[in-house]
C-alpha cells in the first residue's frame, strides 16, 4: 500500500513539472497515444532572440567593423541549437516519444529542408551559367575571363570529389550496419565518415589558400567562391552533423527499427556529394576550358 501511494505521489510531482520526479509510466513503452504532444519549450523565443542579435552583429560588423556583437549572437545560436537538440534526442531515447507518425512528420520536415538547400544552390549556379553562357563585354564575351587562371580540375579538385565519394560510401556501410543492428561497425564507419570529411574541408581550405584570384576580381571568382565556398560550409555542417550521429551510436541511442536521426544525416551527406559532382563537373571542368568566345 506505501509503495502505490509512493508512486502516485511521484507521479502527481512529475505532472506538476518536477524534473527530479519519478519518471511516467509511459518512459518504457512511448505515449499512449501515436502523437508527441510537445511540452513548454523556452528554445522557440531564445533561438528567435539569438538570431536577432546575430543579425544585428553582422550589421554592426559591416558599418562599424566590430565583430563582438556579431560573435555574441554566433554563439547564441550555437547554445540555442545544442539545448533545442538536446530536448529532442531525450524525447527520443528517454521518453520514446518519437512513435511511427512522428518519425514521418520528421521525415517530411527533412526533405523539405533538403528541397529548399537544393534551391539555395540553384540560385548560385544560375548565376554561373548566366555568366558562361551568355559572356557580357565586362569578360571580354569569353568565359573564363581573360586573365583567370582557373585549377586543374584533375588534380586536387579530383582528390576532392574522390574523397567525398569515398564518404558516401562509408556513410552508406553504417546505414546498412545500423539496419542489421551491428552498431560498432556503424560507430567504425560513422568515424571514418566523419575523418574523411574533415580531410576534405583541409584540402578546400588549401585549395583557396593556393588561389590566383581573389573573390572580389570579377564575376568568375564571385561566383567561384560563392558556389564552392558555400558547399564547403555544408560540408562542415555535415561533419558535425554525422559526429554527434556516431557520439549517439557508441551510446546505444540508435537500434535495427529506430535510427531517424542517422537517417537524416545520411541523406544530407549524400546532397552534399551530389551537389559537389555538380560543381566538379560544371565549374571545375567544364567551366575551366581555355575560353570561347561569345560575339
Amino acid at each position: 500500500m506505501s509503495e502505490t501511494i509512493q508512486a502516485t505521489q511521484s507521479a502527481a510531482t512529475a505532472a506538476a513539472g518536477d524534473p527530479t520526479a519519478y519518471p511516467p509510466p509511459h518512459y518504457e513503452t512511448g505515449p499512449p497515444q501515436p502523437y508527441h504532444l510537445v511540452r513548454p519549450s523556452p528554445w522557440p523565443l531564445l533561438g528567435a532572440l539569438a538570431g536577432g542579435l546575430l543579425a544585428v552583429g553582422v550589421i554592426v560588423l559591416m558599418h562599424y567593423d566590430s565583430p563582438w556583437l556579431a560573435l555574441a549572437g554566433f554563439a547564441a545560436v550555437i547554445a540555442v541549437m545544442v539545448g533545442w537538440w538536446r530536448d529532442v534526442i531525450h524525447e527520443s531515447v528517454v521518453e520514446k516519444a518519437h512513435g511511427a507518425i512522428v518519425k514521418i512528420g520528421l521525415r517530411y520536415g527533412m526533405l523539405l529542408f533538403i528541397c529548399s538547400e537544393v534551391m539555395f544552390f540553384v540560385a548560385f549556379f544560375w548565376a554561373y551559367f548566366d555568366a558562361s553562357l551568355f559572356p557580357k563585354e565586362a569578360t571580354g564575351f569569353v568565359w573564363p575571363p581573360e586573365g583567370v587562371q582557373t585549377f586543374d580540375p584533375f588534380h586536387l579538385p579530383f582528390l576532392m570529389t574522390l574523397v567525398l565519394l569515398l564518404s558516401g560510401c562509408t556513410v552508406t556501410w553504417a546505414h546498412h550496419a545500423l539496419r542489421e543492428g551491428h552498431n560498432h561497425e556503424a560507430a567504425r564507419a560513422l568515424g571514418i565518415t566523419v575523418m574523411l570529411g574533415v580531410f576534405f574541408s583541409c584540402l578546400q581550405v588549401y585549395e583557396y589558400t593556393h588561389a590566383t584570384f581573389g573573390f572580389s576580381e570579377g564575376i568568375y571568382p564571385s561566383t567561384f567562391y560563392m558556389a564552392t565556398g558555400f558547399h564547403g560550409f555544408h560540408v562542415v555542417i555535415g561533419t558535425i552533423f554525422l559526429a554527434v550521429c556516431w557520439w549517439r551510436t557508441v551510446k546505444g541511442h540508435f537500434t535495427a527499427d529506430s535510427h531517424f536521426g542517422f537517417e537524416a544525416a545520411a541523406w544530407y551527406w549524400h546532397f552534399v556529394d551530389v551537389v559537389w559532382l555538380f560543381l566538379f563537373t560544371a565549374v571545375y571542368w567544364w567551366g575551366a576550358g581555355d575560353g570561347v568566345a561569345h560575339h
